[in-house]
């Protein structure tokens, strides 16, 4: 989860105890080691682009993410939840799909 240091908000730590999507408050971060598709790929441009959208379905980014945020030691660690999810977050499909 994000945590606050004065007016800073730190990035949410990914790992089994996050429960929810809605956790991801901040740019995903991964221990050291961690080589899944998304720690690769997640980068605070994406972060910024994409950490509040949707797909025109209604899936959110952080719903697309949240698998490999709680388990990072994941091979992919993203899901696509409509067709549509490849083209809205196509700034971290592109290069893993590609």
């Amino acid at each position: 989860m994000a945590s606050i240091l004065g007016n800073e908000v730190c990035a949410t730590k990914c790992s089994p105890e996050l429960r929810s999507p809605d956790e991801i408050e901040s740019m995903p971060t991964f221990d050291e080691g961690i080589s899944s598709y998304l720690s690769r790929n997640m980068n605070q441009e994406v972060w910024d682009k994409l950490g509040d959208s949707y797909d025109d379905y209604g899936f959110t980014f952080k719903q697309a993410i949240f698998s490999g945020c709680q388990n990072p030691d994941s091979g992919v660690g993203v899901y696509a939840g409509s067709p549509d999810s490849y083209k809205a977050f196509a700034a971290l499909f592109n290069p893993i799909v590609n």
